[in-house]
């Protein structure tokens, strides 16, 4: 079958597209005839070498993390699902696999896709939609009339985490170029900095917590905006020791490891008297399926920035890297099996 493979750590000169063979599930897993799957940038991270300490796969590897399609094959333990079923997953961090005309996805990391949806707009929610989901109601713990910050709104997880605050309950700023302002106010956010203009930590304060998506100064800047003993949870700072331990069951090695590369940004949270929080999300069809209730009742928008067909997700994961994307890249797969 047809597949985008990770052949070296490197460029993008290091991918392309090439015939596996076809995957075979194991007892609690499915056998997916992809009809959609989304990017993110942690399929080009991947690709650069940049998450080894935390994830390395043996080369050559299919990339992809997340996918829509139908089952074509249940695993012999496989329970929930049955052939035939419209399917949409954020596939295991060990084995990745998604950006192909098949891929083997556990049944515990699977939902029914949204009635309403088609699979190209499914495919847009897996990863971002559980990382924003995960990141708010069980890291930061958003109650109603909290006052929160998000960082980066209109990027693919930047769009699910403002709706989902404000169905939470939260009062949301964010920031947004002036070509993003008008989507990240109809998504919901109710104070906009323009980044391009002035510096958010210059004109907001107080916040309840913060949800960094861009990090590097942006991520230093949340440390000023939030309350004393407030939280400040990023997915692009750099990791922190309970990272390895709780999530990712690794020992001291690399606990050690990451305490010193995160310790300039933990100092800099006790220096405000806040917490620092690194997030690691963890694939969970529950959680797919809460979001695809949400999704049908009307109450979740999927913000696609664009859909490339297969043969030019070269193309698509340019676009993606040079970051410009408001809401989420998706690739669509052609009819046939090959």
């Amino acid at each position: 079958m047809q597949a985008f493979v990770l052949k070296a750590y490197g460029g993008p000169e290091s991918t392309g597209l090439t015939q596996v063979l076809l995957p075979e599930p194991a007892p609690r897993q499915l056998l997916v005839r992809v009809r959609a799957a989304g990017l993110n940038p942690v399929d080009f991270k991947t690709r650069r070498g940049d998450l080894r300490l935390v994830q390395r796969y043996r080369l050559p590897v299919v990339l992809g993390n997340e996918l829509a399609g139908e089952v074509v094959a249940c695993g012999g333990q496989v329970q929930r699902f049955r052939v035939g079923d419209r399917v949409f997953a954020r596939v295991a961090k060990s084995t990745m696999g998604a950006f192909a005309r098949f891929a083997v996805v556990e049944d515990d990391h699977a939902a029914v896709m949204p009635a309403s949806l088609d699979f190209a707009t499914a495919a847009a929610m897996p990863l971002a939609g559980l990382t924003a989901l995960q990141a708010l109601r069980d890291e930061l713990r958003v109650t109603n009339g909290q006052r929160i910050f998000i960082s980066g709104g209109a990027g693919g997880v930047g769009t699910f985490a403002i709706q989902i605050a404000k169905h939470l309950g939260a009062q949301v700023a964010t920031t947004a170029s002036p070509q993003g302002e008008a989507l990240v106010r109809q998504l919901g956010a109710d104070t906009v900095v323009d980044y391009t203009k002035e510096s958010p930590d210059k004109v907001l304060s107080g916040f309840d917590g913060a949800f960094d998506l861009v990090g590097g100064h942006a991520l230093e800047q949340a440390f000023a905006m939030v309350r004393p003993g407030a939280t400040v949870l990023s997915i692009a700072g750099m990791p922190e020791p309970q990272t390895a331990s709780k999530d990712l069951g690794r020992g001291m090695g690399l606990q050690a490891l990451f305490w010193v590369a995160s310790f300039p940004l933990r100092r800099r949270a006790r220096q405000h008297g806040v917490h620092y929080r690194y997030l690691f999300m963890h694939p969970s069809g529950k959680d797919l399926s809460e979001l695809g209730r949400l999704v049908d009742a009307g109450a979740l928008k999927v913000i696609v920035d664009s859909v490339y067909p297969f043969e030019r997700i070269a193309e698509a994961m340019s676009r993606l890297e040079a970051g410009h994307a408001k809401g989420k890249i998706v690739v669509t797969m052609p009819d046939g099996s090959e």
